[in-house]
């Protein structure tokens, strides 16, 4: 009875030239993605686990490989496949597969395609242990964002970071099954997901978008195999005043008064470090930038940026009586006309 033909090249996202490392490497990344425990409840998910790990327990094993790209080049996914009946040879003889494992461990949720090629059978394995006991693997990177603050990239500051990682399953040790069954710990594909939680010192002097590389810190290796990386990846968050210009330096929106850009005098201004005392010149416009040297950013080899400090006047929202009386006596004086300062004069 002809069955549908599958692709498993196409279903690890590989060339039909693809070495054994990476394969490996596509089946793990695509295992971690569509992981049950990671997708709870998601059916369509859990197909696309089991489509991997068919996928892989043939690609992943020379002969299996080897007996199906025997099929040739110009199969395709969708196309009919029928052992053709009683024909022995190399090509299409698979009752040598069939041979491998007892009546006992067939119905593992293999597709019928399988089933015609390999006779029955097989079981989920991990692509940790396939190479044998002998054989390290390192673990595998991870990436994770970590927000800071303004004050997280002029100071550092210590966080607690918790993420997922994957593992070798601690129940068949990677291998996928258990006593010739597949594996209750993590469903037959040797590795297993848990919680991470890690105390990470940032330095001062990141920026958006820097990466930090911890070496040892990502997931663990097989079979004695060295540790993979955790790489963090820097998002600033914004802040209710102070935003970063360039690549040192920050800007604050000061409010001042009238009076204040008119006469000039002495203001208190927020700062990274506190409060600090600065001169508006007087005749100050809004939207003038002040700058207050070495108030900026901590840098990475030593030093700081700038602030800059953008002038917005700002009217009392309530003048008193008496401050009402003072504005009418300055209309009433003052010769100043604002519309002088459009382009082309007075309008």
């Amino acid at each position: 009875m002809p069955v549908a033909f599958r692709d498993y090249y196409d279903t690890l996202g590989v060339q039909r030239s693809a070495t054994e490392d990476e394969i490996k490497r596509a089946y793990r990344k695509l295992a971690r993605k569509f992981h049950p425990d990671v997708n709870p409840g998601d059916k369509s998910a859990e197909e696309k686990f089991k489509e991997i790990n068919e996928a892989y327990e043939v690609l992943s094993d020379p002969e299996k490989r080897q007996r199906y790209d025997q099929l040739g080049p110009n199969w395709k996914a969708g196309a009919d496949f029928t052992p053709p009946p009683g024909q022995s040879g190399q090509q299409y003889e698979f009752r040598d597969f069939g041979d491998i494992f007892t009546e006992s461990r067939g119905g593992r949720g293999f597709s019928d395609f399988f089933e015609s090629l390999f006779g029955g059978g097989g079981t989920f394995r991990a692509g940790t242990s396939r190479a044998g006991p002998g054989f390290a693997l390192r673990g595998q990177d991870v990436e994770a964002d970590i927000a800071l603050s303004v004050e997280d990239l002029h100071r550092g500051a210590n966080r607690t970071l918790s993420f997922q990682v994957t593992e070798p399953c601690p129940t068949c040790h990677g291998t996928g099954e258990t006593n010739a069954n597949i594996c209750p710990g993590c469903r037959g594909s040797g590795i297993v997901t848990k919680p991470k939680s890690l105390e990470v010192n940032v330095p001062p002097g990141l920026r958006e978008g820097s990466t930090v590389r911890l070496a040892g810190q990502g997931e663990p290796g097989a079979n004695g195999g060295p540790p993979g990386d955790l790489f963090l990846h820097v998002r600033a968050q914004p802040h209710p005043f102070f935003t970063i210009a360039g690549e040192d330096d920050i800007q604050i929106e000061l409010p001042v008064a009238p009076w204040e850009a008119a006469l000039g005098g002495k203001v208190n201004v927020p700062t990274l470090n506190g409060p600090v005392e600065m001169k508006v010149p007087p005749g100050a416009q809004g939207g003038q930038r002040l700058r207050l040297r070495g108030q900026g950013l901590s840098k990475r080899r030593g030093g700081r940026g700038d602030q800059y400090c953008k002038l917005k006047i700002v009217n009392p929202p309530s003048p008193t009586a008496a401050e009402r009386e003072l504005f009418e006596k300055l209309a009433s004086s003052s010769q100043f006309n604002a519309r002088d300062l459009l382009p082309g004069g007075r309008r």
